[in-house]
Formats: C-alpha cells, structure tokens, sequence
C-alpha cells in the first residue's frame, strides 16, 4: 500500500494458548485423541453449571429489557451492589461510579494499556498471562517491561529485582499484579502486596491488579484484594465472573478504580477508559443483572467452596505426581486452577524426542521443530501433544526465559485426570531421558536479568 498501515506494536500480539490449536486440529484430522490442558474455560471441560444458576438467567432472558442498552458503565444496581459489596470490607471506598463494565476482561485489558501513552510502560510479571504483557507492549511498540516470579520460591515476586527495574527505569508508570496468579498459580500473601504497593508509593506509580481468581484460593492460603492495602496510591482492580461462576461466554468482566481524586493525571487517565467506553454506548446487559442475584443466591457460597475443595484435591495429587522428577521445578498451586512446571536449566535440548506412533504425526512434529529457533519447551509441547494427545501450553509463551509448560486442574473426573497425570509424568521422564543433555542447549537462566 503507499502507506504502511501497520501498528507498531502489531508482532507483538501473539497467544500461544490459542495458537497451539491449529496444531491439535490437524493431529486430530490424523486420528489422534487430544486432551486439551491448554485454555482454563471450566465450562468447556465439563463442568456443570448448576440448575439454580441456570434458572436465574433463564428468568431474566424472560424479561425485555435483559435484550436493550443499560448504562455505559454498567447497570447501576450492580454497580450499588458491587460497590457495597467492597465498601462493607474496609479499605478504600468507592462509589457505583468508580466502576466501569466491559466486555470481558479481554477488552478491558486492551483499552487500558492501549490509552496510556505510548512512552508510559506498566511493569508486568514473568511469565505472566499473555493478554496483559501482548497488549502492554504492542501500546508501546517495544518488548515488555518485566520482573520475575521465582520459581524456587513459590512463584513469588522478587521483590529486590521489581524495585530495582522500577527505580532503574523512569518509563515505568505502572506495576501489574495478578493474585492469584495465571499461570502459575501463586497466591500472594498480605505481606508482598504491601511491599510492591510501597514500591508504588515510593516511586509515584499506579498499581493494576488483576483479581479474576480472588474467590479461587485453598490449600489454607489467605490473601487480599488490592483495595484492602492499597491505602491513597491510584490503582484499578480487574474482576469478572467468567472464572468464578464459571460464565465465561457472558463477556462480562468489571474495573474498580481506587484513589481517582489522589492525582490529576491518573484522574485523566482513568476518564480518557470511561470516556472510550460511552463510545460504545454499552457493555453486556443480560449477566449485569444476574451477577447480584447469583452471588446473594443460599447455594452460591457452597457451590463455590466445592469447586475449591476439588482444584485444592487436583493441585495435590499434580503436585504429588510431578515433583519427584528430576529436571523439573514444581509448586503447589494454591488459587485459580493452573499448574506450571519449570524445566531445570540445561535439562532441555533440540535432540530430545518421544516416540510418535502415527507416522503421518510423527513427520508433522518433525516438520515443526525442525526451526532451530524454536523454543525448547515449545519442542516438548508438540511432541508430547503427538505422542500422548496430551496439550499443554510452553511456558516460554507467557514472556520468560524460563522453560517449561502450564497446564490446568479443570478435569472434572478424578479417574481421567489421574490417568493424564500418569501420562504427562511418565512424557516427561521419556523426553529428558531421550538424549543426554549435557553440552548441548543451555536455556534460560532463573532470574534472567533482562528487563
């Protein structure tokens, strides 16, 4: 074209969680049986949707006016009730009009870092979900600003490197929280919140907090939301309901704005999202209505407890399973419904294989690892999909040098889940016992110091 029409940070959008999919559909053609570990929609493994929640939404789909516009922000008596809701908990007060309504967190994510300025970076975690790191570096047009979870210490923030990058690095407006953690389970305590909201204080920044899987934490983990330790620094808080009814078709996910009034520019900043929003007149009316109804429901408490009780049941026995490998780092997971799995350094090498059955399989796998470009745990993820139907996601895709793999606890049947365990392990062992590995690739190194 005679002008070229491209976003700068276009090559930045990439989402291996979903890409891996065109690979299953062609194994699949091939006649291979492919359990997908790869995208955390409960509802899509099979959970159940109870009848109670069902009949809720099947009686306001009854109504004429769940099928017309509702106020740009979002209907006003969920914004009433969500706002009591969070004001009854102590902590910074809020109003309705401190709430604002998007079409899944998706958007949400994209209008956030999309209206920042292109100079203003918010640090995000590595590896971290890949929609929030894709989309604050495709706004900037340049790679994302890290700081690394630790692997040798729960997944943990390193809070010495985070303070070191902030201080370091004056682009940086904004640190990104995400408790618990995608994908790697972590819970964070009290204790580390404050300390990264102390770094914001000190250094004038703004906080973001991702809290879609506030309500999915077990294994006697405690936690807080960000509005409870946030004290005056500016923050957002992301929540939705696609995860914790589940409900993730509903499209219906929420920001909570903290502190607005404490700066001018963060003031701006957060009307220049409203003001986005009201050009589009209005987000999802339908599950707006419900969420009130299905929180306050007599069953919803021990609905929500059951499903923790069984992820807290899953991540055990995962975690029983998979921690006497050696090559491998493994935590517990403790909240949402993710695993992920650290390969050591220099466990992984372009030599390593596991045996293909299906020849027709076996030469694609070939054909695709055959770049030696390729990540090394992208390598592992394809030939265990082929070998075992087994899809998982490289950890390397979520914005780290670390290599490795997440996988989800969402199998609702004990028996199966027992079973793919039993697979991946025995995968594993195969793999890394493929080849010897010794002066051959080195990967990513654990606390990698680029930023």
């Amino acid at each position: 074209m005679r002008t070229d029409i491209v976003h700068m940070g276009a090559g930045k959008l990439t989402y291996e969680i979903r890409n891996i999919i065109r690979v299953v559909e062609k194994l699949q053609q091939m006649g291979i049986k492919v359990h997908l570990e790869n995208i955390g929609d409960p509802v899509a493994k099979g959970e159940r949707i109870p009848g109670w929640m069902k009949s809720i939404v099947a009686e306001l789909a009854m109504e004429d006016c769940s099928y017309g516009y509702c106020h740009t922000q979002g209907i006003l008596e969920t914004r009433e009730y969500l706002a009591a809701n969070r004001n009854g908990n102590g902590g910074v007060h809020i109003s309705p009009n401190d709430i604002v309504f998007f079409n899944g967190l998706g958007e949400a994510i994209t209008k956030i870092y999309g209206l920042l300025r292109s100079t203003a970076r918010i640090i995000t975690p590595s590896p971290t979900y890949t929609t929030h790191s894709s989309s604050e570096a495709a706004h900037a047009g340049q790679p994302p600003v890290t700081y690394p979870l630790d692997p040798l210490s729960r997944w943990y923030p390193d809070l010495g490197e985070l303070r070191r990058r902030v201080q370091y690095n004056p682009s940086v407006a904004g640190i990104l929280i995400i408790n618990p953690d995608n994908p790697t389970g972590a819970v964070y305590p009290e204790e580390i919140l404050r300390e990264i909201v102390a770094i914001a204080r000190e250094f004038d920044l703004f906080v973001i907090a991702d809290e879609i899987y506030q309500n999915l934490v077990y294994n006697n983990q405690k936690t807080k939301p960000l509005a409870d330790i946030l004290g005056d620094v500016p923050g957002l808080a992301m929540k939705g309901i696609s995860k914790e009814l589940p409900w993730p078709g509903s499209r219906c996910g929420w920001v909570e704005i903290y502190n607005a009034d404490k700066d001018p520019n963060f003031f701006r900043y957060v009307q220049s999202i409203i003001n986005a929003k009201m050009v589009e007149v209005c987000s999802t009316t339908l599950p707006q209505r419900a969420i009130p109804r299905i929180l306050q429901h007599p069953e919803y408490a021990a609905y929500l407890g059951e499903r923790c009780r069984r992820y807290e049941r899953f991540s055990n026995l995962a975690h029983e399973k998979l921690s006497g490998i050696p090559g491998i780092l493994v935590n517990r997971t403790n909240g949402a419904f993710y695993m992920s799995v650290a390969f050591e350094p220099g466990a992984l090498n372009l030599r390593q294989t596991l045996p293909i059955q299906n020849r027709e399989a076996r030469t694609l796998v070939e054909e695709l690892t055959a770049d030696p470009e390729m990540q090394p745990d992208k390598r592992f993820v394809y030939y265990l999909l082929a070998a075992t139907g087994i899809c998982v996601v490289p950890l390397s895709s979520f914005n780290t040098p670390l290599q490795g793999f997440r996988m989800t606890l969402l199998e609702p049947d004990e028996a199966e889940f027992r079973r793919v365990m039993d697979e991946l392990l025995h995968g594993i062992n195969l793999y890394l016992a493929s080849t010897d590995s010794r002066g051959d690739l080195q990967v990513g190194k654990i606390h990698s110091s680029a930023a």
